[in-house]
């Protein structure tokens, strides 16, 4: 399998598919690069190369106890830029993975980025704060941390439906596609996972959303039960200059992995990518 070391010396492992212009995806919480197989084979069927990294603490990437922050997640993507010296690439980032595109711009700038793009990403701020009152209290990431901590297989189990969606009347989400979000799930270090939630929660990364001066287009849903759109995507949208905002009626969290969403998404995504 592909590993690249990052610069404390842990392994990440990364799938690379296709040739041509780069597209770089970083997965969300607490999931592993196989949730983007699907968009990963759409971008490589279409001219581009598809790269896919295992966020460290999960998958087959190094367990680490330390470096479970936004600050190593944007340094050890740096660190897969540089050894497959990649450039004019178009980074896309769900959830956690959008605060990592995020970060990874802010520390990193956008001297080998062409494009951007947050999907249900957690930018600016997922905190509830004075400053951020639209926010989540901490006593729901409390409550999170508690779940991993006790019980991290039901919790993951019984996360799934808010996630997908599949806990609103009418949903048509598999009992596949929910297993497949356990399955990702069970494969990150309970450590890792932990640490996770105060990285995702408490990084406010608005001044690394400033630094964004390439074209990116950002898209949320209006039923996303895990990172509420009034404090992510409709705040993003205002802080970074000339982004494109697309809010999807009635779209969860996971979308992309939702095929009655997932189609629209991945139209949207080949267009950007082509634009």
């Amino acid at each position: 399998m592909p590993f690249t070391t990052a610069k404390d010396g842990t392994k990440i492992f990364y799938k690379d598919w296709g040739s041509g212009q780069p597209v770089v995806f970083s997965h969300g919480w607490p999931l592993t690069a196989d949730a983007w197989d699907p968009q990963l084979q759409l971008m490589a069927d279409n001219g581009f190369r598809a790269i896919a990294h295992d966020r460290r603490g999960g998958g087959r990437s190094g367990q680490t106890w330390e470096g479970n922050d936004l600050d190593t997640y944007a340094d050890d993507l740096a660190a897969l830029f540089e050894a497959l010296d990649l450039h004019d690439a178009i980074l896309v980032g769900h959830s956690t993975g959008g605060g990592e595109v995020a970060r990874y711009i802010g520390r990193h700038g956008t001297g080998r980025v062409a494009k951007a793009l947050l999907l249900s990403a957690i930018p600016p701020l997922m905190l509830k704060t004075e400053a951020n009152p639209e926010g989540t209290p901490i006593e729901v990431f409390d409550q999170i941390r508690q779940g991993v901590a006790t019980d991290r297989s039901q919790f993951y189990r019984d996360l799934s439906a808010s996630f997908y969606g599949a806990n609103r009347d009418g949903s048509t989400v598999s009992q596949g596609t929910l297993d497949e979000f356990w399955l990702w799930s069970m494969q990150v270090g309970i450590k890792g996972a932990y640490d996770c939630v105060k990285a995702f929660s408490e990084s406010d990364t608005t001044e690394d959303l400033k630094r964004f001066d390439v074209p990116t287009l950002i898209i949320h849903g209006d039923d996303d039960q895990i990172v509420p759109i009034v404090s992510a995507g409709a705040k993003s949208s205002k802080i970074v200059k000339d982004a494109t905002y697309k809010v999807y009626p009635g779209a969860p969290h996971g979308m992309a992995m939702v095929p009655k969403y997932a189609e629209k998404f991945n139209a949207d995504l080949l267009e950007f990518a082509r634009s």
